[in-house]
C-alpha cells in the first residue's frame, strides 16, 4: 500500500545540504531523471554550495516519449502501462545513473494534478533509486496542490536516498 503524506512544507534546502555533505564525504555522486518535478531535484541540490562535487546532472523528461529517448525507459512498458508506473520510476533511475555516470540515480514520475493521468489520481508518485547496492522503488500518495505534490516528491526522493546512505 502506498504511503500517504500529509506533512507540512518540507525543508528541501536542509535535506539537500545533508545530502551534499554526505555524498561529498563518501566520494559519491547523484543524477536524476525527473518527470513531474521537471528539474526541481537538481535545482534544489544545485542551490547548495559544493553541489558541483556530487551533482552529475539530470534529465527533465516531462513528455512521455522523452522518458524513452533520453532516459532509456522501455517503449513497450510506456505503451502498456503509461508514464505513471513504479517500473517507469525504476527505469528512470537506472537511466539517470547510467547516462550521467553517477553513483546514484533518482527517477521520479507521477501526477501533480489537477487532473488524473494514465489512470492515476493526482498525488500519485513513484520514486526509483538505483545505486551500487541495487534498486528501490517507492510509491506515495501526496496531498495538496501541484506545488505541494512536487515539493513533497522531491523531499521523498531525498529521504529515499538518505536512507540508503545511512
Amino acid at each position: 500500500m502506498p504511503a500517504v503524506s500529509h506533512s507540512p512544507v518540507p525543508d528541501l534546502d536542509g535535506q539537500a545540504a545533508r545530502l551534499v555533505a554526505t555524498l561529498t564525504r563518501r566520494g559519491e555522486t547523484v543524477a536524476a531523471a525527473e518527470s513531474l518535478t521537471a528539474g526541481l531535484v537538481c535545482a534544489t541540490l544545485a542551490r547548495i554550495p559544493g553541489a558541483s562535487a556530487v551533482l552529475r546532472g539530470g534529465l527533465v523528461v516531462y513528455a512521455t516519449e522523452l522518458k524513452h529517448v533520453l532516459a532509456g525507459v522501455d517503449e513497450e512498458l510506456l505503451a502498456a502501462r503509461g508514464a505513471v508506473d513504479p517500473e517507469v520510476a525504476a527505469q528512470l533511475a537506472a537511466g539517470a545513473r547510467d547516462r550521467c555516470g553517477a553513483t546514484w540515480g533518482l527517477g521520479l514520475t507521477g501526477v501533480a494534478g489537477p487532473s488524473a493521468q494514465d489512470g492515476a489520481a493526482p498525488g500519485t508518485v513513484h520514486l526509483g533509486l538505483r545505486g551500487p547496492s541495487g534498486q528501490t522503488v517507492r510509491t506515495l500518495v501526496l496531498t495538496g496542490d501541484r506545488d505541494a505534490v512536487r515539493t513533497g516528491s522531491v523531499s521523498a526522493a531525498f529521504t529515499l536516498l538518505e536512507e540508503q546512505l545511512d
